[in-house]
């Protein structure tokens, strides 16, 4: 197994530092069919950095809400590394995601690995409690490191899952989901795929964990453990997202924001060696469902960094009626209100399932499951509403710009800056570079982080209706109009 590179004796600092701990890697990095040999420096994938770097930087300039004292270590940390000891931890986390897509208006990648670290704190300590093991302990010494170096930990949930109608076992090609094919004296080897990996590359750790509940069938598949990304047996294909190749025009304009942006790829893990030291799960199928549910209760409120990003398009919407001179006109100022109505919704489901967080056996805390889920339904619908106001605001011009290149054009140029200014006072480069952005957040590179993973992040619409369903408590509210109505339940009592 392969050793992470970043291990010099000082942590990580800031961003600039982190940036650094991610070069000389010689990952397998694959993008539009050539081999990246340096992802740092690659102008597609730079701004997915940058936004990384961001949730460093925040920790620096503002460490009441990006940082805790670890009960691991005693010292402090990025509260993406954090276990949650209590109610104030998990609303923090809110609150710092919401502030992150304020800064970066994209994805910034390190929820999944929060998310997950957290989960897996609170699962290997009732494994352990069920079959006396000791991954507990391992995944503990396991953070304790990380935490030293103040890493980034990236989450591996989705498999490729192959046909949907079967469980993992039933697979013609057992490789559809992420299986155990080799134990040894000192650890296992694993195989398979993980879909939608947010901000893989660009983080240090990548933690395993099944997508599904299991049978005892699937044994194997029951697996937990934590892979450097240096492995050489890691593939990383880069996912394409819409205009992804504006991020190396010269100017950066007709990307809509030049700096930021989130990164998904498919990994491909071809007989990974992990020692036992960072085996956190090996064959204990009863406990697939429940790292499932609690790691799915935790990231679905998560989700309240579309609230932050939301803040950045709403922004965006205003600053361009503005500039079109409409600002107040009534229908544009109610416009405005209903994106603000539903931005909030999204922010008020997710920090109040935080609010309502209780602790687990392990001792950490876990926000409510029911809340969170409906945090997320809503996070599948609203986006999109507030995307199609952003646009209804932007006008036609938001698809229609000629290219920044016509612009610089002697005799292009002029005309356009005619022809496309808007009210007197605004520049018209200002104007178009609110329309990229609204274009950016709508359609282009980060409407990926804010429309599409909106939708399918953290299970699709339907796996969030599932748990509200059976979290809703129908029992307990028939109870409840039983006793108002005068109805006598079946112990003949009102």
């Amino acid at each position: 197994m392969a050793e992470p590179t970043w291990t010099r004796g000082d942590p990580i600092r800031d961003g600039a530092d982190y940036i650094e701990s991610l070069r000389g890697r010689d990952l397998n990095v694959w993008l539009l069919g050539d081999r990246v040999r340096e992802p740092v420096d690659h102008p597609i994938i730079r701004p997915s950095i940058n936004a990384v770097a961001a949730t460093y930087d925040l920790a620096v300039s503002d460490p009441d809400l990006a940082t805790d004292v670890s009960d691991l270590t005693g010292e402090t940390v990025n509260r993406f590394l954090h276990v949650a000891g209590s109610v104030e931890d998990v609303v923090e986390q809110n609150k710092m995601q919401r502030r992150l897509g304020q800064l970066t208006g994209t994805c910034f990648q390190r929820c999944v690995g929060m998310d997950a670290i957290n989960s897996g704190y609170t699962v290997s300590y009732n494994i352990d409690a069920a079959h006396g093991t000791d991954y507990h302990e391992r995944f503990k010494r396991w953070l304790t490191e990380i935490q030293r170096q103040n890493l980034v930990v990236g989450g591996a949930m989705t498999d490729v899952k192959g046909d949907r109608s079967k469980g993992p076992s039933q697979q013609s090609d057992p490789d559809m989901f992420v299986h155990i094919v080799e134990r040894r004296n000192d650890g296992i080897v694993i195989r398979g795929a993980k879909a939608h990996q947010t901000g893989c590359i660009n983080s240090h750790w990548i933690l395993v964990m099944p997508t599904m509940r299991l049978t005892g069938a699937d044994r194997n598949y029951a697996v937990v453990a934590a892979i450097p990304v240096e492995e050489p047996g890691l593939t990383f294909i880069y996912g394409r997202q819409s205009c992804d190749t504006r991020a190396m025009e010269p100017d950066g304009i007709d990307v809509g924001n030049a700096r930021y942006s989130g990164q998904e790829a498919l990994v491909v893990l071809d007989d990974i060696f992990v020692p036992w030291e960072h085996v956190f799960m090996d064959g204990e199928v009863e406990f697939a469902a429940e790292l499932v549910d609690r790691f799915t209760t935790y990231h679905r409120r998560s989700y309240v960094c579309k609230a932050g990003v939301g803040d950045v398009l709403i922004g965006a919407a205003a600053l361009i009626a503005d500039y079109n001179g409409v600002a107040g006109a009534s229908h544009i100022k109610d416009k405005l209100v209903e994106m603000a109505h539903l931005n909030e919704t999204i922010y008020g489901g997710g920090i109040a399932s935080s609010y309502e967080s209780k602790p687990t056996p392990a001792g950490n805390y876990e926000n409510d499951p029911l809340l969170a889920n409906v945090c997320k339904h809503n996070v599948t619908r609203f986006p999109y509403e507030i995307g199609r106001l952003a646009q209804d605001l932007a006008g036609g011009a938001v698809v229609t710009l000629p290219s920044s290149r016509d612009w610089e054009h002697p005799e292009l140029g002029p005309l356009l800056d005619k022809y496309f200014q808007g009210r007197e006072g605004v520049s018209t480069e200002d104007r178009v570079r609110v329309l990229r952005l609204i274009e950016n957040m709508t359609m282009g590179r980060n409407a990926v982080g804010y429309l599409t993973e909106s939708l399918h992040g953290a299970g699709s619409p339907q796996a969030q209706r599932i748990q509200i369903g059976r979290q809703m408590g129908l029992d307990e509210k028939k109870s409840f109009a039983r006793r108002l109505a005068g109805i006598e339940d079946q112990a003949g009592t009102q």
